[in-house]
């Protein structure tokens, strides 16, 4: 197992050693971000902006303007709150094409309880005309994510946690597409979608499903902007359900989107993510638990929806 944050910086160190203009920008978040190594070996190409993470979007905006291929890291709680409006105006409107990491996003930080929880992020940031969203699933998708952000020309958020991930893949072979969920099973009874440190899960929900006698789909949605409508609709005509699990609020993320996608043609959906209230203090794994996002809980949920009358 791998963290998303480190295999991000270990292949952002790796192409800046051979491209001058990628830059990385930090907020007194080296540590966090894991960008250690990256600023000991290319000072050059690294900006310490210190807790300020409004300039920060700022001057990656100013950078990115100039040509410099420009990477926004820091704890994703701050970026999406504290400066919202940076990314709005900076990035998104000017059309500034930075890519925000956003790490130990979700519940990644625990017991340090909302201030440090950014579940809101997804809804925000959708809304932005411009701005791209995407939480990869594991190392090998955080690392093909890398290779293509360094040559894009659009801002774009990307949310990772904290700690290392199960691989969902077993190898580089998969397809690997800007705006493109990847199916990981294939089912008739019921699709689950997944995104970002949820697809773990899903997948072997999927895995328990089958020994039960149900059919599941599961979809990688690591794209939420662009999203993957066609596949989504195709889910929808084909298995007749679909649970959406999400680290992130029930309102506005990854279960609204695919309801706004079928409702003209629905079909029942059940989200799964965190309700209408401060999220329980623990560790990631059960904070996951708690709220059924793990796999014994998606299982039990997707089990209850396909039998229900």
């Amino acid at each position: 197992m791998i963290a998303c944050r480190k295999q991000f910086t270990d292949t952002l160190l790796e192409l800046a050693r051979e491209d001058k203009d990628i830059i990385a920008v930090t907020t007194d978040a080296r540590g966090s971000v894991t960008l250690g190594d990256y600023a000991n070996a290319l000072p050059e190409q690294f900006v310490e902006c210190g807790i300020a993470e409004q300039d920060a979007v700022g001057i990656s905006a100013g950078l990115a303007h100039s040509g410099k291929k420009v990477f926004c890291c820091g704890p994703a709680c701050f970026y999406v709150a504290r400066s919202l409006e940076q990314v709005k105006v900076d990035l998104a409107y000017s059309e500034n094409p930075v890519t925000i990491l956003g790490v130990s996003g979700g519940v990644a930080y625990g017991a340090l309880g909302a201030t440090h929880h950014s579940l809101h992020d997804i809804a925000a940031l959708r809304t932005f005309p411009g701005m791209t969203v995407c939480l990869p699933s594991d190392w090998r998708v955080t690392k093909k994510l890398v290779k293509f952000l360094v040559d894009f020309n659009k801002p774009c958020y990307v949310r990772v946690g904290r700690a290392a991930v199960p691989d969902v893949y077993e190898n580089d072979d998969f397809h690997f597409e800007v705006g493109k969920a990847i199916q990981i099973m294939d089912g008739k009874d019921v699709t689950i979608v997944a995104t970002g440190e949820t697809v773990y899960h899903a997948w072997q929900a999927g895995l328990k499903l089958k020994e039960q006698g149900i059919s599941a789909r599961v979809l990688d949605c690591s794209w939420l902007k662009p999203f993957d409508e066609e596949a989504i609709r195709r889910a929808a005509a084909e298995t007749g359900r679909i649970v959406t699990v999400e680290e992130h609020s029930q309102f506005g993320g990854l279960g609204a989107m695919v309801c706004e996608t079928i409702s003209e043609n629905p079909v029942p959906v059940r989200i799964i993510g965190i309700p209408d209230e401060n999220v329980v203090h623990g560790t990631n794994a059960e904070i996951f638990h708690h709220y059924g996002m793990d796999a014994e809980g998606i299982t039990k949920s997707a089990t209850d929806f396909v039998r229900k009358k």
